[in-house]
């Protein structure tokens, strides 16, 4: 256990230092900005109130989860295996007294932890912003919808980066990983589209799972349907992704 915290620390730390976090956080404010610079001129400009202070964040997220984050999330995940490889700092991390799981549990979560942490970063903008400019339309319940819709959208996200750490521990090539990555998120959605009826089986539908949760009428049913899907897929991905990585030749 010692090791593996060793472990995450030192991939928190190399995390951190990354660019990538920087350009996601700066990209992620100017989301926010030009999302309320837009809500503020239609506002002003036609005379009609687009959002509240509640529902502003909700639109942000709406955007953000199928643009930035995926974006940031595969660059991370790319950068976790990929990178090292190919900068062979993975000699180093491995020689460290810690298992080929705790290093890939390490690297995982790392990655989780910057999808949460960017989530919750976008969230706190996003309300601010929202109750800074229509602080009268503020209430309870609808803080309560933005945070769980923040929170539950974590986990669609996840998986996808999952399949992300999958293609990087199957690829070597870091680019041809990246652009794999867009071209299959983009085949995901256009398929959502063409079938639409089963589009809730595909992960990258799943990103709009915050929508069923702050429904009138919740369907719980679907949600766990969905969570199913989500837990299934995420453990084959982390099982295949971690099979990979440990006969993984350095």
């Amino acid at each position: 256990m010692a090791g593996f915290k060793t472990a995450f620390f030192n991939e928190t730390v190399k995390l951190m230092k990354k660019k990538k976090i920087m350009a996601a956080a700066i990209l992620s404010i100017l989301a926010v900005i030009i999302g309320q610079v837009a809500v503020t001129a239609i506002k002003h400009g036609l005379g009609l109130r687009v959002v509240g202070s509640t529902e502003f964040p909700l639109v942000v997220l709406s955007v953000f989860t199928y643009t930035i984050l995926p974006l940031f999330a595969t660059f991370v995940a790319i950068d976790m295996f990929n990178g090292e490889f190919s900068s062979n700092t993975m000699k180093l991390t491995l020689t460290r007294p810690v298992s080929r799981f705790g290093v890939f549990s390490a690297k995982v979560l790392n990655v989780a932890l910057f999808i949460l942490a960017n989530l919750m970063f976008v969230m706190i903008l996003s309300l601010l912003a929202g109750l800074l400019f229509n602080p009268s339309s503020a209430g309870l319940m609808g803080m309560i919808k933005v945070v769980l819709s923040y929170v539950v959208t974590f986990f669609p996200v996840f998986v996808f980066a999952l399949f992300v750490v999958l293609l990087s521990n199957m690829i070597r090539g870091g680019l041809a990983v990246f652009f794999l990555s867009i071209l299959i998120y983009i085949g995901l959605n256009f398929l959502g589209i063409l079938f639409a009826n089963y589009a809730s089986f595909l992960i990258t539908s799943m990103f709009e799972w915050y929508t069923l949760w702050i429904s009138d009428q919740i369907n719980f049913f679907k949600i766990f349907r969905q969570a199913l899907i989500m837990a299934g897929l995420g453990t084959m991905l982390f099982s295949a992704g971690y099979y990979l990585f440990d006969h993984k030749e350095i």
